[in-house]
């Protein structure tokens, strides 16, 4: 058994889950392969831009294969009996892709949430689906959950939902700019940040040096691109 060193000290990343999981769901997950799947999907949901995953890209995922290799089927096996339990559970929306040369039968998965729910709807209706995200060993910026947590603090599930709105409304690009002028001006609150995206949203990022002088201070000004 590998000793685990603890969690470090000051803000660190944290992975939001519903009430609901612990108080119904994990009590009813009778398979130790279904539950690391699920918290796994939990984990790189919250961390991607998009509400789905490929299987495929769980396949590949190497921290996922190597918690399954505890288990006594091959780690494959033992993903693709978690993804059947948990889709049959009701926990996980399975969208099964076109059987091509692209796609060889792949399937995109979604957690049976709200913001799941309305992707998994979506590209169902869609002529040609396709994969709803870049594996997230690809994703070279933070997302706006881990600058919130690293900025401000720790994530409450109503501000949660309205993150993930805003990530969903503004460019990746704004919201990390937005984070690190409310940071360097010494506004660390979500209804600063907010604000600065709704002037982007409402003014564009062209505005006025004057104007850019006059919002955020001199030294600020140089985070708005021309």
């Amino acid at each position: 058994m590998k000793l685990f060193s603890g969690f470090p000290n000051g803000k660190i990343e944290v992975t939001p889950l519903p009430n609901l999981f612990f108080s119904e769901l994990c009590p009813a997950i009778d398979d130790l392969a279904e539950l690391k799947t699920t918290l796994h999907l939990f984990w790189l949901l919250a961390r991607a831009r998009a509400p789905g995953i490929r299987a495929s890209d769980l396949r590949a995922d190497r921290t996922l294969m190597q918690s399954l290799a505890a288990s006594e089927a091959s780690p494959a096996d033992a993903l693709a009996r978690a993804l059947d339990r948990a889709t049959a559970r009701g926990t996980l929306l399975r969208l099964s892709l076109p059987a091509d040369d692209t796609h060889a039968g792949d399937a995109v998965y979604f957690l049976n949430t709200e913001r799941g729910r309305r992707a998994f709807e979506k590209m169902e209706h869609a002529p040609h689906p396709a994969p709803t995200r870049e594996p997230a060993a690809t994703d070279t910026r933070p997302n706006i959950f881990a600058l919130y947590e690293q900025n401000i603090g720790l994530l409450t599930p109503l501000l949660t939902e309205e993150l993930k709105d805003a990530e969903q409304q503004y460019p990746a690009e704004w919201i990390a700019d937005a984070f690190k002028i409310a940071v360097e001006n010494n506004k660390r609150s979500w209804s600063y940040v907010r604000k600065i995206l709704q002037r982007w949203q409402t003014e564009g990022r062209g505005a006025t040096q004057k104007k850019d002088k006059a919002w955020y201070g001199d030294e600020y000004s140089r985070f708005v691109k021309r």
